[in-house]
């Protein structure tokens, strides 16, 4: 019988027992670049804010992919919670499928999590001698740069090629489309693959591919901290890119994820995720987290300066316009 007691005693739980804590998953959809930025620090450093805030664990699921192709997945049924992509169409995308119905832009910042800039990637020691725009369209120079149909990092290559010589720089007049489109189309002519994502791009370049790559500065930087051997120009005249981030509120009601993916977004602004943006080569939105010793060209202009997205997206990447005078044989 005392045997039988202590048997039943030491079975039965402790009366003071915490229940185990709720785990949640979070789906985040990214474009390619800042893939280690948010799995190797901010997405840890979230679930570890969101335990000590609500004693929930947190699993994530992840998936990144060109910018373009990303925001078509979750339109079609990727249902993912929060997107962070490369640009603003992509997420208008989503706006105007009806998923995202909130006002996204009126956040801090604008909506915007991190940026970066539009440079040149470059073999060590730079022995092509490649300094500005004007280089990647010399006869002896490979270059490599992604798809503008699948990737945000591509229309960023772009609009910083094009609108420096808009801005007068890059041996073009300012204000001469024509001449900005020859510059662009000269370029283009060098290009020898065009991968689906930036990051693809990258990985290519670091297989040997191309003697230079239009990408943006974290991706060298990223690179180079892993221990790839690259150096990068920063032309005279490049854009500044801004990379947007939203909740997905369709997808997150489903989930009854609103709470903890508006809390991601708010989180991925603070002082500690940006600092950690950075460490990753991304140029943060907040200053006091911004790296000091990152180089600046002499004319960094953004989309707004060219005339904002709504109006460069007709003009220069629907069909008929800049990009397929440039690249006539892009679809």
């Amino acid at each position: 019988m005392l045997a039988l007691f202590l048997a039943a005693c030491s079975s039965a739980p402790a009366p003071d027992a915490a229940p185990a804590p709720k785990t949640r998953t979070l789906t985040l959809a990214a474009y390619t670049t800042p893939r280690e930025a948010y799995g190797k620090a901010i997405l840890p450093a979230f679930a570890k804010h969101w335990k000590e805030k609500t004693g929930e664990e947190v699993k994530f699921e992840e998936s990144y992919q060109g910018s373009g192709a990303q925001a078509r997945a979750v339109k079609e049924g990727f249902a993912a919670d929060v997107v962070a992509l490369s640009l603003d169409p992509d997420v208008k995308v989503l706006e105007d499928a009806g998923l995202i119905t909130h006002d996204w832009r009126a956040g801090q910042s604008g909506g915007i999590v991190t940026r970066s800039l539009a440079v040149i990637a470059v073999r060590p020691g730079n022995p092509k001698g490649i300094h500005d725009w004007p280089d990647l369209a010399r006869a002896d120079v490979e270059v490599l740069t992604p798809n503008v149909r699948t990737s945000g990092g591509a229309m960023w290559n772009v609009l910083a090629i094009w609108g420096a010589g808009l801005r007068g720089h890059a041996g073009v007049t300012a204000g001469d489309e024509a001449g900005s489109t020859a510059l662009l189309k000269g370029i283009l002519g060098r290009v020898s693959v065009m991968d689906k994502g930036a990051r693809e791009s990258i990985v290519n370049f670091e297989k040997g591919v191309g003697d230079a790559a239009i990408t943006y500065e974290n991706e060298v930087l990223v690179a180079k901290k892993e221990g790839q051997a690259m150096d990068y120009v920063v032309p005279s005249s490049t854009i500044l890119i801004e990379n947007p981030i939203a909740v997905v509120d369709s997808y997150a009601k489903q989930h009854g994820n609103e709470e903890i993916a508006a809390d991601f977004v708010a989180f991925v602004q603070t002082a500690e995720a940006q600092k950690a943006f950075a460490e990753y080569g991304l140029r943060p939105v907040d200053a006091s987290a911004m790296p000091a010793g990152l180089p600046a060209p002499t004319d960094l202009f953004t989309i707004a300066d060219l005339g904002g997205w709504s109006a460069l997206k007709a003009k220069v990447f629907e069909k008929g316009g800049v990009y397929d005078a440039a690249a006539p044989e892009a679809k």
